[in-house]
């Protein structure tokens, strides 16, 4: 790895750590209608605010025993391992994309994706004000890599060329219209066989906005997330009828989306390899 590299992986994983810290704070106060912004951080047991030095990422949780200073009460281990996985995903994002814009991007991305998992999980939804606001992120990424040579959104798809498959724009609002039209297709097929909701909007929303990130590779995360969700609910939900098993679909969406990002155009060639195309 050279110098560049690592200084950079530390440079992303200890500004994923931070922002760790406020998707935490994201992830409890939106569902709730709350702001993300007032009032400063504080205990959720006792409402007392936590002091700046209360409140470095991994370090505080662990010299505080997980535990509020003010009034003892336990602090949920999860708001470490958010932190955790944060760092992480900033991290593998430089790995990914090398010291460039590009992983910016992808670790803004990768961000977006773990607040919306953790809410999926616990509230059963997508906000739609965050899957707006990171569907503009991306937009706005298309739009600065169309009109300069700054290479950002879609993170993955063709480049080097002239023709319109090679436009940031027309890649990321493919995508966009590929990954909400064929879920949303998809859900409504369903309703209207079982005369049940199967595919929240939420869901269909969150793939519009993830195909701008990925591009025409949001086939490859909707497969992807569509399997493991079908393994999630096998191993989850035994005993219950798999039409009546009830499971988020965001974090198994999120994931497939990550790793996708990661590695969509190796996985796509294996699997074309697999089944005898190449």
């Amino acid at each position: 790895m050279s110098s560049l590299l690592a200084f950079s992986v530390t440079a992303f994983a200890l500004f994923g750590l931070l922002l760790g810290s406020f998707a935490n704070v994201v992830i409890w106060r939106v569902p709730r209608g709350e702001s993300v912004v007032t009032p400063p951080s504080h205990c959720p047991s006792c409402g007392e605010r936590i002091r700046w030095y209360d409140n470095v990422p991994l370090v505080s949780w662990m010299l505080l025993g997980g535990r509020c200073r003010a009034c003892g009460e336990a602090i949920a281990g999860r708001y470490f391992l958010v932190e955790v996985a944060s760092g992480v995903l900033f991290a593998l994002a430089v790995l990914a994309f090398g010291p460039t814009w590009k992983a910016a991007a992808a670790a803004v991305f990768f961000w977006f994706l773990l607040v919306l998992s953790v809410i999926d999980i616990d509230h059963y939804r997508l906000p739609n004000a965050l899957v707006a606001v990171l569907a503009a992120v991306g937009a706005a990424g298309a739009l600065v890599s169309q009109m300069s040579a700054v290479p950002l959104v879609p993170v993955l798809g063709p480049s080097g060329g002239t023709g319109l498959m090679f436009q940031p724009l027309a890649n990321a609002l493919f995508g966009m219209v590929v990954g909400a039209g064929l879920s949303g297709g998809i859900a409504a097929a369903y309703g209207a066989v079982r005369r049940t909701r199967g595919l929240g909007m939420g869901d269909v929303k969150f793939l519009g906005a993830l195909g701008i990130f990925l591009g025409p590779y949001v086939l490859v995360a909707l497969f992807l997330g569509s399997v493991m969700a079908a393994i999630g609910g096998l191993a989850f939900n035994r005993g219950t009828r798999l039409a009546d098993r009830r499971i988020p679909f965001g974090p198994f969406l999120a994931v497939s989306a990550a790793v996708t990002a990661l590695g969509g155009p190796r996985l796509m060639a294996w699997y074309l390899e697999l089944i005898g195309v190449m």
